[in-house]
């Protein structure tokens, strides 16, 4: 987990989402494309970049081993970025930035995790987080999968500071467990953003309805961030990508197809839900424990 410390001030930025499209058997086509759409999302100057979960690769857990990389990153010591082994962090440097998610290999376990990283103005690797939990579904008629048999869950919770605010990560099924996002929002995140994946059957069910839930329970911004819909793919994504206000409004959706979305983020939304709804004071931890301590 994270070092707990002050939050930084909450202060507006412009947040950008990138659907990517395109994603192919060809680990460097989708590399050098992904680099592409961030530099063309980087002109419209946003404050923070994000990229959908497993951007680097097509969906699937027989993927996952097959384009695993050893990134090595260990929080609270320096990550060089040009001596790492891993492709896809040495191609994600600019501005703020959630490098969606990547299969990584563990150099000391040989586990494989599904992780997102995360990146300064500067390029450096800051922070990264494990799906803790597993996309292991199985309804009868529609979808199976698991990714258990080639992923292995990680075991933090994770966010990191920036200029203008606190981001809590998770990766898509995460947030079916309201547990992590409480947590990150009584360690002081102000926006929780996930990459995902949903897909055409738990999409149209659930993937608005649990980034306004998990929005409007801990008031703060929630996102997540979508492969574009690709039909000729084996795993088809719902899209979608969105962010939700504090109050469970959505500020923005995309479609299916490939699309940056922009967003600005106003932290007023923020404190004026938690004045008007001071859900945040109101909690009886005499009456329930407080899953955060």
């Amino acid at each position: 987990m994270s070092k707990l410390s002050k939050p930084p001030t909450f202060k507006p930025f412009k947040l950008a989402l990138i659907q990517l499209g395109n994603i192919g058997a060809d680990k460097s086509a989708n590399l050098k494309h992904a680099h592409e759409m961030v530099m063309k999302a980087a002109s419209a100057k946003p404050d923070l970049i994000v990229l959908p979960e497993c951007f680097n690769s097509p969906y699937g857990h027989v993927h996952f081993p097959v384009y695993a990389e050893k990134v090595g990153f260990t929080p609270g010591e320096p990550y060089d970025v040009e001596r790492t082994e891993s492709e896809s962090v040495k191609m994600l440097s600019s501005t703020w930035l959630i490098g969606g998610s990547i299969p990584e290999r563990d150099p000391k376990s040989d586990n494989v995790y599904n992780t997102c990283t995360v990146y300064n103005p500067q390029g450096e690797l800051v922070a990264h987080h494990r799906k803790v939990h597993l996309f292991d579904i199985d309804i009868p008629g529609k979808i199976k999968f698991k990714e258990s048999e080639t992923l292995t869950g990680g075991s933090t919770l994770n966010f990191f500071d920036t200029e203008f605010a606190r981001i809590g990560l998770g990766i898509c099924y995460d947030i079916r467990f309201p547990e992590l996002a409480m947590i990150s929002a009584r360690q002081g995140c102000h926006v929780l953003i996930y990459p995902g994946a949903f897909n055409m059957t738990t999409g149209p069910m659930h993937w608005e309805l649990l980034q306004r839930a998990r929005a409007n329970d801990n008031q703060v911004f929630f996102s997540m961030c979508s492969p574009a819909r690709d039909l000729t793919a084996g795993y088809h994504a719902w899209g979608h990508s969105l962010v939700a206000d504090p109050l469970g409004k959505v500020l923005c959706e995309a479609k299916e197809d490939e699309e940056i979305l922009y967003t600005d983020i106003d932290p007023n939304v923020f404190h004026e839900a938690r004045t008007g709804i001071p859900v945040t004071t109101q909690r009886r931890f005499d009456v329930y424990p407080d899953v955060s301590k």
